[in-house]
């Protein structure tokens, strides 16, 4: 019990760096040779076309320098938004925003196959080394292979602040131990409420009331039946990981031969995942994975596949019917099927220190949501290549605080912080590059407004920046689900290139 007058000390999580590198003017390492570059040719064409055509050169380097310099408080410059404006011009023009498949498509294959970028993607079953059903996703595009753990969070209600400070340690131990896990490219954690359809309440008390008992009692079960399931929600957890197809050797291994691996290596990993506070957990397997998916494009199915598990009815869903019938990805919303969807991703991590209750009430249900799903995505760097990072971060805040005479107060604080982590990192704590997701999806087109302005408050109450995804709604939305798509490794040369600039 704790003494009267004891101060209780609270902790706290914070230090969350961006990478960067070493650059003058805002710029990074790669956009500060363009400019000493540009320097050089102004100064070229003085000397051979005179002081004007300087002059005009000079303002175009600076035009071409300040739509990469200058950007907003997300971060994108002004290159970034015009790119993204013109792209998704292109992709409307050419119909690549639309999907029409299913036995009215304009598809030749007549069935409803997963549209853009889960277009390629494998399904296959295997199991682990109890006899358990897994399924395996398998990306040719990426060259991996993914894996989806069903948990039973414990949630944090009534449980003493020790316990919880415990689960977000072992949490972060969990991560680390990814990065020198053999194989593992990344990892996901997808939280989704959504309506409680009130099959399974009904099945469970229907199989427990006895049919001798008292009418009123029999009679007041079924009137708690018929009222619970309004306004209720349920809350699904999954957490996927995602490995990679080569093996030590660097040669590609097909998905049974990653399927017989992982049969050895997925119970030790799920049994420390239980220690971060997840629960009880299991493995997905391909007739789940199959319902998961199809309820995503078209959320009334939730209600006619729990009404047939709760009458031990089949499912019959094959991975080429889990998409869309049809669908239309605009600017800032994505319709698909039956519903609405718009997705958010996180700009900046909380500035500042925060509590291990931060996301509370973003991963919360919310009345004005039909279907929420935030993905937290993870991709831990392994030990040996982390040093090398946080030395270089070190050296780049160093050099942008020493680039002048009078540094600020931002960069002088910016160079602590790069210390801090590079010291935290060789005490042993690993390094993670982490973004997130949020994705609302309503069945009425007219109450979107209402889930943008929920989630613009849950965000804030997260301490979260975030920003719709401007005209990549439909990608966004795939790989908000649990199939194991890798974005970074799915963008093109030129946007990684303008990221350095």
């Amino acid at each position: 019990m704790e003494r009267s007058g004891e101060l209780t000390q609270i902790r706290t999580y914070g230090n969350f760096r961006r990478p960067t590198t070493a650059g003058l003017l805002g710029l990074g390492s790669w956009g500060t040779g363009v400019l000493l570059a540009g320097l050089i040719l102004v100064v070229l064409v003085v000397m051979i076309a005179g002081l004007g055509w300087g002059a005009i050169a000079f303002t175009a380097l600076a035009v071409v320098l300040a739509s990469v310099a200058v950007r907003d408080e997300h971060g994108s410059s002004l290159l970034d938004r015009a790119s993204a404006k013109i792209t998704y011009q292109l992709a409307a023009q050419r119909g690549l925003t639309l999907y029409r498949s299913g036995p009215l498509g304009t598809v030749p294959w007549g069935t409803c196959q997963l549209p853009g970028l889960a277009a390629c993607l494998r399904l296959s079953e295997h199991l682990d080394a109890y006899g358990r059903p897994f399924a395996l996703i398998s990306a040719p595009s990426t060259a991996t292979h993914t894996v989806v753990i069903a948990s039973e969070p414990d949630g944090a209600a009534l449980v003493d602040q020790p316990q919880i400070d415990s689960w977000v340690a072992d949490w972060g131990q969990w991560l680390t131990n990814l990065g020198d896990e053999p194989g593992i490219e990344a990892a996901a954690v997808t939280i989704e409420t959504a309506p409680d359809s009130g099959h399974r309440l009904a099945h469970e008390v229907g199989g427990a009331i006895d049919p001798n008992a008292p009418a009123f009692a029999r009679a007041m079960l079924t009137e708690i039946v018929k009222a619970y399931p309004a306004g209720s929600s349920t809350i699904h957890a999954w957490v996927t990981i995602t490995f990679t197809a080569a093996n030590s050797s660097g040669k590609k291994r097909t998905p049974e031969q990653v399927g017989r691996d992982l049969a050895a290596r997925l119970p030790g990993l799920m049994s420390t995942l239980g220690s971060t506070g997840a629960g009880a957990t299991r493995l997905v397997d391909a007739a789940e994975l199959c319902e998961i998916v199809r309820v995503a494009y078209d959320p009334p199915t939730a209600d006619l596949i729990a009404g047939a598990h709760a009458d031990n009815e089949p499912v019959d869903l094959d991975w080429t019917d889990v998409g869309p019938a049809a669908h239309q990805a605009g600017w800032d919303v994505y319709r698909h099927d039956s519903a609405c969807s718009v997705t958010w991703q996180m700009s900046s991590a909380p500035r500042g220190n925060v509590q291990s209750s931060v996301l509370a009430r973003l991963l919360a249900p919310h009345p004005d949501i039909a279907r929420k799903r935030v993905t937290l995505l993870y991709r831990p760097i392994n030990s040996a290549v982390a040093a090398a990072m946080v030395e270089a971060d070190v050296r780049a805040a160093s050099f942008r605080a020493t680039s002048t005479e009078r540094p600020t107060a931002r960069s002088i604080l910016d160079t602590r912080s790069a210390e801090a982590t590079a010291a935290e990192e060789a005490a042993g704590a690993g390094l993670v590059n982490f973004g997130a997701l949020i994705t609302a999806t309503v069945t009425d087109p007219a109450r979107l407004p209402e889930a943008r302005a929920a989630v613009d408050m849950l965000s804030a109450t997260a301490r979260l920046r975030v920003r719709p995804c401007y005209g990549s709604q439909d990608a966004a939305f795939a790989a908000g689900l649990p199939l194991g798509i890798l974005l970074p490794q799915l963008v093109s040369s030129i946007t990684a290139f303008k990221d350095k600039l």
